[in-house]
C-alpha cells in the first residue's frame, strides 16, 4: 500500500494514474492529475508514455489523447465482441459526404462551413448538422471575419468512432497519382 502520494515511485505513478483513468467515467486533464500526484505535467506525461506502450502491446484497453484529456477505451480490434457481449447493434455507418465533411475537419480544424463548403464544392449544411447531433464535431469557436462564421473542429467521440488514441494517429493522406504530399503535410490544397 502506499504511505502517501509524496513517496510514489515512477512505477507506482504509472500504475496510479492507470487506476485514476479506470475508474474515471470522463477524460482526465493532465494537469489534474499532476495536481493530484504533486508532480510536474512532464512527469505526468512520461508515465502516459510508459502506460500507453505497456497497452498496446496485446492488452485489450487504450490510452486515449485529446486537447490535454486523457481516458482509458477498449481496443478498436475488440468492437465486435464486445457490440456483441452488450447486445448492441454494429454502429452506424457515415454516408460519403459525412466521411469526406470529416476528413475535411479532422485535418484542416479549425475550418468554418464556408472553408468546408469551398474544398468540397457543395453546401454542407445538412452534413455539419447531422455530425454534430452525432457528437462527432462541436463548435470550437468563431472567426474575426465578416459574420463571424463559426469554427469546427473534431471531438473525444471522433477518435472513439474511428479508434484513435490521438489525433495524431490520424493516417497522412495522398491525393495526386503519383502518392506525393502535396504542400509538404501530404493533406488538402490549400
Amino acid at each position: 500500500m502506499i504511505e502517501n502520494i509524496e513517496s510514489l515511485t515512477s512505477i507506482n505513478l504509472v500504475s496510479g494514474i492507470e487506476a485514476i483513468l479506470f475508474i474515471s467515467g470522463s477524460p482526465v486533464h493532465v494537469s489534474h492529475l499532476a495536481e493530484t500526484f504533486n508532480v510536474t505535467g512532464k512527469d505526468i506525461e512520461a508515465s502516459l508514455d510508459i502506460l500507453e506502450h505497456d497497452l498496446i502491446n496485446g492488452r485489450g484497453i487504450r490510452l486515449q489523447r485529446f486537447s490535454g484529456k486523457i481516458q482509458l477505451t477498449s481496443s478498436p480490434e475488440f468492437s465486435e465482441i464486445i457490440e456483441k457481449y452488450l447486445g448492441i447493434e454494429t454502429t452506424s455507418k457515415l454516408s460519403r459526404a459525412a466521411l469526406e465533411t470529416l476528413a475535411i475537419i479532422a485535418y484542416k480544424q479549425p475550418i468554418t462551413r464556408p472553408g468546408i463548403d469551398s474544398i468540397r464544392g457543395v453546401n454542407s449544411d445538412a452534413v455539419i448538422k447531422s455530425l454534430l447531433s452525432k457528437g462527432l464535431i462541436e463548435e470550437i469557436g468563431r472567426t474575426e471575419g465578416p459574420g463571424r462564421p463559426i469554427l469546427y473542429g473534431i471531438t473525444q467521440e471522433f477518435l472513439q468512432y474511428f479508434g484513435l488514441g490521438s489525433i495524431n494517429e490520424l493516417p497522412e493522406l495522398f491525393t495526386d497519382v503519383e502518392d506525393k504530399p502535396l504542400n509538404g503535410n501530404g493533406l488538402l490544397k490549400d
